[in-house]
């Protein structure tokens, strides 16, 4: 029987999500945790990479058992002890077998948070950057995303993508009353390191080294060495995930 899990978790102590020899990774705590408690091996499968230092807002995995969980919130109350702070279990719900957290999700959204002033109680959770930004200039070139499909500008060296391609539903700045800046884009899969990478160049955007126009320059040469450096692990958040009704409705908010 199949169950997708609904979690959360701050990356800083963890290698990203997936298992990794000798590191600790988000994937590897959980699958001891639900393993010690459900009395059987567990593998569990995400619904994609998060590098290190990445956090999620909103996460979810699947694993099987041979037999239904007689009480899954009893579990869930024992997670809360078992795991360490900061990871969360929101819930375990039966889903078809034919229900894959990664190859069944249609939509995935990730969010970049910049702190313009230094703030303790975010350092951890955001890119404190201090040099006035740009926004409107930021989002104009943010636009010029949705005009393409192909990110090889955005992706990492030798991760072995089948393809560069992803489908942008999202791409846009907003600025909370706090005065951060929120970066939200969606799109159906995301390449590895692709959003810091669209940050940090959209932030080189935002202080003038380049122009809306010379962003979309950049999209267009599929070339990695024109875009800049990629921005800080702390500051992303995957924050959702979507699958069609008929397999899984978010449950956990």
């Amino acid at each position: 029987m199949r169950y997708f899990a609904e979690l959360k978790y701050d990356g800083a102590a963890y290698c990203g999500w997936q298992r990794q020899p000798d590191q600790p990774t988000v994937q590897q705590t959980l699958e001891r945790a639900l393993s010690t408690l459900l009395r059987t091996p567990i593998e569990l499968t995400g619904a994609g990479r998060t590098d290190t230092g990445v956090n999620a807002s909103y996460y979810v995995a699947h694993f099987d058992v041979a037999e239904p969980i007689a009480d899954p919130q009893q579990i869930l109350y024992k997670l809360d002890y078992l795991l360490p702070p900061d990871i969360a279990v929101g819930t375990l719900t039966p889903v078809p077998d034919e229900a894959h957290a990664r190859f069944s999700a249609r939509e995935r959204e990730y969010r970049y948070f910049i702190e313009p002033h230094k703030n303790p109680f975010t350092r951890h959770s955001s890119w404190q950057y201090y040099v006035p930004l740009d926004v409107p200039r930021m989002n104009e070139a943010a636009a010029r995303l949705l005009e393409f499909d192909d990110f090889t500008s955005f992706a990492k060296l030798n991760s072995n993508n089948h393809t560069n391609i992803c489908h942008l539903l999202r791409a846009d700045w907003q600025v909370e009353p706090s005065g951060t800046l929120c970066f939200t884009i969606r799109a159906d899969r995301f390449l590895r390191n692709m959003v810091r990478a669209i940050v940090g160049t959209l932030v080189d955007v935002g202080r003038g080294r380049y122009t809306p126009e010379q962003f979309r320059e950049i999209v267009a040469a599929r070339d990695l060495s024109r875009s800049s450096g990629g921005a800080p692990a702390q500051g992303l958040f995957l924050s959702d995930i979507r699958y069609p009704t008929e397999l899984f409705e978010r449950r956990w908010r």
